[in-house]
């Protein structure tokens, strides 16, 4: 059975674009990758002075069930070298299960939707481009709507493909 998944993506170390791209390459083989936003520099939240991260949102079709992807995804940031000493520490790759579908998942090591995406400009302003009707499950509003409800704040600036 065909999921519709929605992915946050973020890397603050090295090459953040080139970092974004790996791992998308490698959710391909997790299903079809079948849309990609734009890369978003957005400032650091809820973490001591690092590097200013890239990131981007990815709709993923995938036959995978949940922990399954959850599983296969710890294993693609473990394979491209995130390591997990201490958490909010700065990292090659974060990727986040935002939504599944309509589904609402609640188990010791993965809750979805993401308990804090409806906080994080990061997280909606690229989800936004992609998805902007898909609607969150648990608040019944859409990806726009979750959006436009952020106060002002978190710098987010999308970075135009050169």
């Amino acid at each position: 059975m065909h999921k519709i998944v929605y992915l946050s993506l973020g890397s603050n170390v090295g090459d953040r674009a080139a970092n974004l791209n790996a791992a998308i390459e490698e959710l391909a083989e997790l299903g079809t990758v079948a849309a990609v936003s734009s890369f978003y520099e957005t400032e650091p939240v809820e973490t001591s002075p690092q590097p200013w991260f890239l990131n981007c949102a990815v709709k993923l079709d995938t036959e995978k069930m949940p922990r399954q992807l959850i599983a296969a995804i710890l294993n693609l940031e473990q394979g491209m070298g995130r390591q997990r000493r201490q958490q909010k520490a700065p990292r090659i790759i974060d990727i986040d299960i935002l939504l599944f579908g309509s589904s609402v998942i609640e188990l010791p090591s993965l809750t979805i939707p993401h308990p804090r995406m409806h906080e994080r400009r990061f997280v909606l302003e690229p989800l936004a481009e992609i998805a902007p009707d898909a609607r969150h499950p648990v608040f019944k509003r859409t990806i726009r709507e979750l959006r436009d409800a952020l106060p002002a704040g978190q710098l987010v600036k999308k970075l135009v493909a050169s």
